[in-house]
């Protein structure tokens, strides 16, 4: 069994370099035409399932890929981005190179990484990442061949993290996957692996590069 993993489209938050977490943030017009445009490239591709972040950004991302496919799209809140709390719309730029805060470490030192006020762990993302994988996706490896998963940037490093079960220190493994990107993994009787960290199905234009 195959599985995709992707990263939602581009939203205004995004090009505004603002966190977003649990913000429930429209798809921007080019977010809209990465989406399209995989969606396009996947056409001929069969899917069996496709899962969900109930955020809007998310979801919207699932729908323009799903095309004209005949599939319900299954919302599962454990796929919800990683919470922010009170950090939630800040400029994360600034908050990185501010190296008295604790989210100057987010990506770089993730093992450091402290959540702000009314925010979420990486261990706690971690954890129901993994929750999902084992009672969603893992009893489909003998019954489907492909499997689509529409998330968000931390969440889908969750969701690897459990796959490569990696230590917190490597759990950027990859990079950040680009917007509509995919990380793309099999799953069989000797366990998952990853065959490509955040592939494209669309052109990148300089603009994104």
């Amino acid at each position: 069994m195959y599985i995709y993993i992707f990263r939602h489209g581009q939203t205004i938050w995004n090009a505004s370099k603002l966190l977003q977490g649990r913000s429930d943030i429209e798809l921007n017009e080019n977010g809209i035409r990465l989406a399209e445009e995989t969606g396009r490239n996947l056409a001929d591709v069969h899917f069996d399932r496709i899962y969900s972040s109930p955020l809007k950004r998310a979801y919207n991302t699932a729908c323009l890929i799903r095309g004209g496919r005949d599939i319900e799209i299954i919302k599962d809140d454990r796929l919800k981005e990683l919470c922010f709390g009170e950090y939630e719309g800040r400029n994360f730029v600034e908050l990185l190179a501010d190296e008295t805060d604790p989210f100057h470490y987010f990506y770089d030192h993730p093992e450091l990484y402290k959540a702000p006020a009314n925010g979420e762990t990486l261990e706690e993302i971690t954890k129901r990442a993994e929750e999902f994988l084992v009672s969603e996706i893992e009893p489909l490896k003998d019954k489907c061949e492909r499997i689509m998963i529409v998330a968000h940037g931390a969440l889908n490093k969750a969701l690897l993290r459990h796959i490569r079960q990696n230590e917190l220190k490597d759990y950027w493994q990859g990079g950040l996957q680009r917007n509509c990107s995919a990380a793309i993994v099999s799953l069989d009787d000797s366990g998952y692996g990853v065959i490509d960290d955040s592939k494209l199905f669309y052109e990148l234009k300089k603009q994104e590069g």
